[in-house]
């Protein structure tokens, strides 16, 4: 979808279009769910579902058009991404303070591994690596719309090895698979993703 399209469905949705917004907001999902992943360690996914957290904020959204101001696309998913942001903060807050749990306790709000410091500080903002800063921009969009065609399995290998930078053992570890099993899905999964990425150009 050309940027053009985005402007004219955001005008639209403005004017109080809801199949407008619906089509927004059904074009940024993926790329929603991507972040939300990033965001949520393994452990807290096994109890929050990334999909959940989109969902609300999509209902957030919603609610709160009127208040937005923007007029593009990159205005647009950096509203979204402050909607998303928030309702995760608060989920793991609600989830934190549910299981009477502190902070030290939940390693996903200080996980050295994820880069550490506390959420905030992990956020693509702020993040600095080529394919961090990648997941800013509108090329994101696309990224997460073509892996949403892949299997999960791939998906998940993808998102695991070159958003997270995972090694093959450690996806092997969290995946349950070989290393040999991780190589051929991630060989497969970007060989679709290419695939994907060059039928949108079409």
């Amino acid at each position: 979808m050309a940027s053009s399209e985005v402007n004219d469905l955001l005008a639209k949705a403005r004017r109080g279009d809801s199949n407008a917004l619906g089509c927004l907001l059904q074009r940024y999902g993926p790329y929603l769910k991507l972040l939300a992943q990033r965001r949520l360690d393994q452990r807290l996914q096994a109890r929050i579902d990334p999909a959940d957290v989109v969902q609300q904020t999509f209902l957030e959204a919603q609610r709160d058009l009127a208040q937005f101001r923007g007029r593009t696309e990159s205005e647009l998913m950096a509203w979204l991404r402050t909607i998303l942001d928030h309702n995760i903060a608060q989920v793991v807050q609600k989830h934190l303070l549910a299981q009477k749990r502190d902070a030290t306790r939940e390693r996903s709000l200080n996980d050295s591994r994820q880069g550490g410091g506390p959420l905030a500080s992990r956020l693509p903002a702020e993040q600095s690596s080529p394919s961090q800063r990648a997941m800013r921009g509108e090329s994101a969009v696309r990224l997460a719309l073509a892996m949403s065609a892949l299997p999960e399995a791939q998906q998940e290998a993808i998102r695991l090895r070159h958003l997270e930078g995972l090694s093959l053992a450690e996806i092997g570890q969290r995946m349950q698979r070989s290393e040999l099993a991780v190589a051929g899905l991630l060989k497969r999964g970007l060989r679709g993703l290419r695939t994907q990425l060059e039928e949108m150009q079409d």
